[in-house]
């Protein structure tokens, strides 16, 4: 998995990184576990912009009682029946199947 770092990705958002360490906080980006934010998926940025869904999927999840490890291991688990991983069906714009298990899953 390519990762990208706070200053790395507010440059593909055209923002600051205080700007990305914000949706961070905000739970609108993920960063991986245990990288202290400093390691964040490309596979979250597409168009130079935050994958459309995803700050409403992260939602979901932790609101359904999700960790942020949890979160992000089901984000990157693969799934046969999507096919794929949650996160490569957002890239590829299947959202409301990808949202629909989230919530069905919820703690």
């Amino acid at each position: 998995m390519d990762t990208l770092t706070p200053a790395e990705v507010a440059a593909q958002l055209g923002t600051s990184p205080n700007r990305v360490r914000q949706l961070l906080r905000e739970r609108k980006l993920l960063a991986v576990p245990g990288s202290g934010n400093s390691k964040i998926p490309a596979d979250f940025l597409q168009d130079g912009a935050v994958l459309r869904h995803l700050p409403g999927l992260l939602t979901v999840l932790f609101d359904g009682g999700y960790t942020e490890q949890d979160a992000f291991d089901w984000l990157f688990r693969p799934d046969d029946t999507l096919p794929g991983t949650p996160v490569e069906a957002l890239r590829d714009d299947r959202h409301t199947e990808v949202t629909r298990r989230a919530q069905a899953l919820a703690y």
